[in-house]
């Protein structure tokens, strides 16, 4: 699916965030969502729990819900072994499309860590693209508004020392407080307070040296403020607020090539979206389909929005991995020159991560470009 457009960016010109001559041996290097695919992070969804139940969950996956009314515990045992069964069938897919698949360590997520304000319990390594941002050689640990994922980042350690090795830049943002004075919001538009910078990594899309960065539950607009000032003037971060408030923006807007954004219609339409989009061919999903095989007691403990099929996770500009159950999207794409695999993640509803979120992208061969005016 490679054109032959795509090159990597030679050592010593500038990269996502100054000059670095060591881009050419790092292992880490994506600039956007589209480029063709060659090295990703694969989730990993065993000891996978509920997040604790404190004020942190609760405005980010609950708002409608007293403490007492969320799901606590580990996924059910049957949940987690499909889970791992799909996305083994997805890293397969991967695999034979050429690209290298890593993994993060299993991890305890049962075990209490706490900070001095509070304590908490894990929660999943299921959905790297929570946790971490790659910005073209720079890989930066978030930081993330639910309490029981500070520590998640541990189950990456080894890969993050091994990109290290390997020429990329590995920052971590300041960790922050997560007081329960951050969570102290109006539940109807539940945004952390911008009293430190708190954000999920998935609250950004990237279009190279433009980002787009949605302002909700897992993000408020001090941690896009932040952002801006490490990665400096070269890029521009573009705010998308009062749109969608329940948590990431991948089932939000799905930025599938140059010139092509496909968009939520539940969320956005041609008057709200953002402007640098109106400058590209934006289509709208279709409903999605199969909603009706859960039960009410999956729904009641589901994280995932009903939207969640939308999150398409791109191999190259023509190529993408979609939803199995989602024909009328996959014929969309393929109307528009998409090539789609599709592939079925049973659980993304329960678990909260489509395609998209189960993965981060760590290097793509392409190069830093600009591509709004």
């Amino acid at each position: 699916m490679d054109d032959g457009k795509y090159e990597a960016t030679p050592a010593g010109k500038d990269t996502a965030a100054g000059t670095d001559t060591n881009v050419k041996n790092s292992a880490v290097w994506s600039c956007n969502e589209w480029d063709p695919l060659e090295e990703v992070i694969v989730g990993n969804p065993l000891n996978a729990r509920f997040p604790m139940a404190d004020v942190s969950t609760q405005l980010t996956e609950y708002p409608d819900r007293a403490l007492d009314q969320i799901p606590q515990g580990p996924f059910p045992q049957k949940i987690v072994e499909e889970a791992e069964e799909d996305l083994q069938n997805f890293i397969t897919a991967l695999e034979k499309q050429g690209v290298t698949v890593k993994r993060p360590e299993t991890w305890p997520h049962d075990k209490t860590f706490s900070t001095i304000n509070w304590e908490t319990e894990g929660y999943y390594n299921y959905c790297p693209r929570d946790i971490m941002l790659v910005i073209g050689d720079q890989i930066i640990e978030t930081p993330n508004v639910i309490r029981g994922r500070s520590q998640e980042t541990s189950s990456y350690r080894n890969l993050l020392v091994d990109y290290m090795k390997s020429g990329a830049r590995w920052i971590s943002a300041p960790k922050p407080m997560l007081l329960d004075s951050l969570f102290d919001v109006d539940m109807s538009k539940p945004t952390p307070r911008n009293d430190e910078p708190a954000f999920d990594a998935a609250n950004i899309l990237r279009f190279g040296e433009d980002i787009i960065y949605l302002v909700s539950a897992t993000g408020n607009e001090m941690g896009g403020q932040w952002l801006q000032s490490i990665l400096g003037d070269k890029f521009r971060i573009h705010y998308l607020k009062d749109v969608y408030y329940g948590s990431h923006i991948d089932s939000t807007l799905v930025a599938l090539r140059p010139g092509l954004i496909l968009c939520n219609p539940g969320r956005l339409n041609d008057d709200t979206l953002p402007d640098i989009l109106k400058q590209w061919e934006v289509i709208y999903s279709p409903p999605m389909e199969n909603t009706g095989r859960y039960s009410e007691d999956y729904l009641a403990k589901c994280i995932g929005s009903d939207w969640i099929d939308m999150n398409v996770f791109s191999i190259s500009p023509n190529l993408a991995v979609v939803d199995a159950d989602q024909t009328a999207l996959i014929k969309l794409l393929e109307k528009h020159g998409v090539d789609v695999i599709p592939i079925k993640l049973r659980h993304s509803k329960m678990l909260g991560g489509g395609f998209h979120c189960v993965t981060l992208d760590v290097r793509r061969k392409g190069k830093l470009e600009r591509y709004f005016d």
